[in-house]
């Protein structure tokens, strides 16, 4: 059984193949188009996924769309009303939308595929429809190692869902509980990500960055104000303070109130108290995920929970939800927010609509995650060649040592290996790398490389088996979604003044050995890496420490702020070519910046919309 999954026309537009229930590609859409979070229909990932699978249009059973967009046009409707008059402006400007793509969006999937797979098939016959957050669900159970689990998922909002709890076990999965719009954790999230300036379904992970550097002086204003939680987790927002179900942004004057003053101008200076800001709501944030995991726990009793959707993407969150040890293990969907729904969507049809089987072993079924498009040695080469790349051929031993010895020299690299990862982090596949060890490695990463806000920290990738000699840590967290403690005996102790520094002052304090890697709050998004699911990436690490004593590196995602995370060779070689990166490791090939014909460089930074 071939089933083809779909997440479109809201963000992070994706597809996946699941054959037999397992999954054999998924890849975004914005990784082809190099959109970052491109919402149109995934024409070239539903090529690519069908490439891979080995299968033509004709071989696949089901289609399946990750939401029901009728459900959400009622929703629609039903909050213009309940509002009403207010939100006027914002409805008539939606419906005109809703009516030609969304409330006959079969009739629009149906032409989309037929266009792209060939008007031949009864696309129509074949089309299914899954719920959001039951995609989620089923994107989060069905991949896990667990036989049974909780499910917990939290995000914006699907249909009407923001919010819900289902139980899992072998191929069924059931939603007990749910929390509606308006009341939803995701968009107070994101509330305060417009409010702070950055932009929304994109600046989130800007905000739980910059926490560190503030104090959370307003979380109990936004506990006696916009949130009502109660002990289970289950809560409710005061909507006088937000917009977003009436009008064009996501807080209003009451808000502004407050807190005192409007929201930040996107780009202009950070403030303490923007740090501030983001400290608090992301107090607030741990605080009911931890609650909403106790209530899980009490009414499932179940051992084992997995995570989706777009706020199971707080790392932060994450790494202390696992440290309170409400349940004995804890599996996160790496592609958590929409892109993931595809997935979801896919497994849902096989396991729940068709009742396929489900294989339970002990393995996690995502693999590492590296689900995307690969190329092999002379596709690489013709490609590198065409784009007017000077490189050298290396046999797999002498790459690695090569690439070992650049990052000990203190070089960052570009690293394109293997799959490409399906979801928003790169883990190793298409990656840009660095010492842990320099002091300067972030601010260059940041400033030179990636173009971007200097206060955004960098995750590092550590062996498995030595990651417990580094942070706090003694589990798996292949999907760099776990925050943990750097040890205590790897930081770097501070001077009364350094002590007294205040928000972003303490950007450049090498508080551990591993300073590039190591956050003002001396936390770090780990990545653990499996010797399995990337050996070759496993190799380099393994060689670094053996030639450093360090089995770590930075590892960031391969692009540029506001670009998709490369996809194809010639991807690759662009940003290289635009970019500080000094070397670059494409397949068996390794490039050097000071080899390249200099007229092949370019501008770079404004290449892409700033995110």
């Amino acid at each position: 059984m071939r089933v083809l999954g779909i997440s479109a026309y809201y963000h992070d537009s994706a597809a996946c193949v699941v054959v037999d229930g397992r999954i054999v590609a998924a890849a975004q859409e914005e990784r082809f188009t190099r959109r970052k979070h491109d919402p149109g229909f995934p024409e070239q990932a539903i090529r690519y996924c069908l490439h891979e699978a080995g299968v033509g249009p004709s071989g696949i059973d089901h289609v399946v769309f990750y939401d029901k967009p009728f459900l959400k046009f009622e929703r629609l409707l039903e909050t213009y009303l309940a509002f009403a008059p207010r939100g006027r402006a914002s409805f008539s400007a939606a419906l005109p939308i809703w009516l030609k793509e969304k409330l006959f969006q079969k009739t629009l999937l149906v032409d989309e595929l037929g266009r792209v797979l060939g008007k031949d098939i009864d696309w129509r016959g074949r089309l299914l429809f899954s719920e959001h957050h039951l995609s989620h669900a089923a994107s989060a159970f069905f991949p896990s190692p667990f036989e049974r689990a909780a499910v917990l998922t939290m995000d914006g909002v699907g249909e009407w869902t923001t919010t819900s709890l289902a139980i899992g076990a072998g191929n069924d999965l059931r939603v007990h509980r749910e929390i509606h719009f308006p009341h939803s954790l995701g968009l107070l999230y994101s509330a305060f990500t417009y409010y702070t300036g950055f932009k929304v379904n994109s600046g989130e992970y800007k905000v739980m960055g910059l926490a560190p550097y503030g104090e959370p002086r307003y979380a109990d204003l936004i506990r006696e104000h916009l949130i009502d939680v109660k002990d289970d987790g289950s809560f409710r927002l005061d909507m006088q303070y937000f917009d977003y179900c009436t009008g064009l942004t996501m807080t209003n004057d009451r808000f502004d109130r407050l807190f005192g003053a409007p929201p930040r101008k996107a780009e202009t200076p950070l403030t303490q108290r923007d740090m501030d800001l983001a400290a608090s709501v992301q107090a607030v944030t741990e605080d009911v995920v931890i609650r909403l995991a106790r209530g899980v726990a009490r009414a499932s009793g179940e051992r084992n929970l997995c995570l989706a959707g777009g706020v199971a993407l707080n790392c932060v969150a994450n790494g202390k939800l696992l440290r309170e040890r409400i349940f004995e293990r804890i599996w996160i969907q790496p592609a958590a927010g929409d892109a993931g729904g595809a997935l979801g969507a896919a497994l849902a049809a096989y396991h729940l609509m068709l009742r396929g089987p489900r294989k339970v072993d002990g393995q996690d079924r995502m693999r590492g995650a590296y689900l995307g498009p690969a190329y092999d040695q002379a596709d690489i080469e013709r490609r590198l060649k065409s784009a007017g790349a000077r490189f050298d051929v290396l046999s797999d031993e002498a790459l690695i040592e090569n690439a070992a010895q650049a990052l000990a020299r203190g070089q960052a690299l570009g690293w394109h290996q293997g799959r490409m990862e399906f979801g928003p982090r790169a883990l190793g596949g298409r990656s840009i790398l660095g010492d842990p060890r320099s002091p300067t490695m972030q601010k260059l990463l940041n400033l030179k490389v990636k173009f971007r806000e200097s206060f955004r920290p960098f995750a590092p990738s550590v062996l498995r088996e030595d990651v417990a000699d580094w942070f706090d840590l003694d589990d798996d967290s292949p999907y760099m979604l776990l925050v943990a403690d750097v040890r205590a005996d790897r930081r770097v102790a501070t001077t009364d003044a350094e002590d007294h520094l205040f928000g972003i002052e303490r950007l450049n304090l090498a508080r551990s050995t591993i300073p590039a890697v190591t956050h003002v709050d001396y936390s770090a998004r780990i990545q653990t890496v499996h010797a399995d699911t990337n050996p070759r990436y496993h190799a380099l690490l393994s060689r670094f420490k053996a030639l450093t004593g360090c089995p770590l590196l930075v590892n960031t995602s391969f692009n540029v702020r506001g670009e998709p995370i490369v996809s194809t060779p010639e991807d690759a070689f662009r940003c290289f070519m635009g970019t500080r990166i000094e070397a670059l490791a494409i397949g068996n090939c390794l490039l050097s910046k000071d080899q390249q014909n200099a007229e092949l460089e370019s501008r770079y930074e404004t290449a892409f919309e700033l995110d």
